[in-house]
């Protein structure tokens, strides 16, 4: 009989195999990068987990960003309960592992900080994880909504000026394959360019900075992270606080002391480190239903 923990346990110790797979399985149009043009079969009207860009010659999906802004900044809808309902059914399912295992920016972000250069720490910095809400709260949510023009239509105000996925997967590989769009290439491209090379940069030093700090994506699904079905459980009869998950933890949380905290992406580091195997996964309606 197969067991869900050992397969929970082979896919975490695997996590960037799966990050890839997830990559190329949201991508699979890669003849497109050649020719310059995008998928725009039926598949395009669904969304994928995490920030995958719509443009993206590759993509066979919408990223669900800019799927919500594209019907919020239209004129025939005021709120796209199908993109909403996608993103919280995927966060009260498995809140922010959706960052750690499905997103391909987290991925790109993960492979940038192997690259071998002195690391920091981003604990100082923590204050900084509160821009992602206002980021998804204004950018996302509230410009589309109140900046229209003449006749009602808004740009995707966190695409087309913040994205740095959208330019790594859409404006720079159109952009190659493409005369006419290089041509027209302008400050907008320049900006975006900018954002993109200082992610890259601050990513090899900082684990994930865009996730932590910036992301509207990761701030929606941190907010399922306390609700969420699937998620860590401590024993506290095994836990001999020794700490090493949270030193050992890139996303700054003290497991031992916070299996809920809206910072952790369910990466499984945590769970590798601890001496006592305390640290357990599985549904934590069960454990907060035992705890009452």
């Amino acid at each position: 009989m197969v067991n869900v923990k050992d397969i929970f346990s082979l896919v975490r110790n695997r996590r960037s195999w799966v990050q890839g797979l997830v990559t190329l399985g949201t991508n699979p149009h890669l003849g497109n990068f050649l020719s310059g043009s995008i998928y725009r079969g039926k598949a395009k009207s669904l969304c994928v987990p995490g920030l995958n860009c719509y443009s993206c010659p590759a993509a066979t999906g919408a990223c669900p960003i800019g799927a919500f802004q594209a019907v919020v900044g239209g004129t025939k809808y005021n709120f796209s309960y199908y993109i909403t309902g996608i993103l919280i059914f995927l966060g009260v399912l498995v809140g922010r592992l959706i960052c750690g295992f499905f997103c391909p920016f987290g991925w790109f972000q993960d492979l940038l900080h192997k690259i071998p250069s002195p690391k920091k720490s981003t604990k100082k910095w923590k204050w900084l994880k509160g821009i992602k809400y206002g980021v998804l709260l204004v950018a996302v949510i509230l410009l589309p909504i109140f900046l229209t023009d003449s006749i009602g239509l808004a740009p995707p105000y966190f695409c087309k000026y913040l994205c740095p996925q959208g330019i790594l997967e859409g404006g720079i590989p159109l952009s190659l394959a493409s005369k006419s769009i290089r041509a027209g290439l302008g400050n907008l491209f320049l900006l975006k360019a900018t954002i993109l090379a200082a992610v890259v940069g601050l990513s090899i030093v900082f684990y994930r900075p865009f996730c932590k700090w910036i992301c509207p994506l990761g701030a929606f699904y941190s907010l399922f992270n306390k609700i969420s079905i699937y998620g860590y459980t401590v024993d506290q009869n095994k836990c001999i606080h020794c700490k090493k998950c949270a030193k050992t933890c890139k996303m700054d949380v003290d497991m031992s002391e916070n299996q809920d905290s809206l910072e952790c992406i369910r990466c499984g580091e945590c769970i590798k480190v601890c001496p006592t195997h305390a640290i357990e996964t599985g549904n934590t309606w069960k454990r907060k239903e035992k705890e009452k």
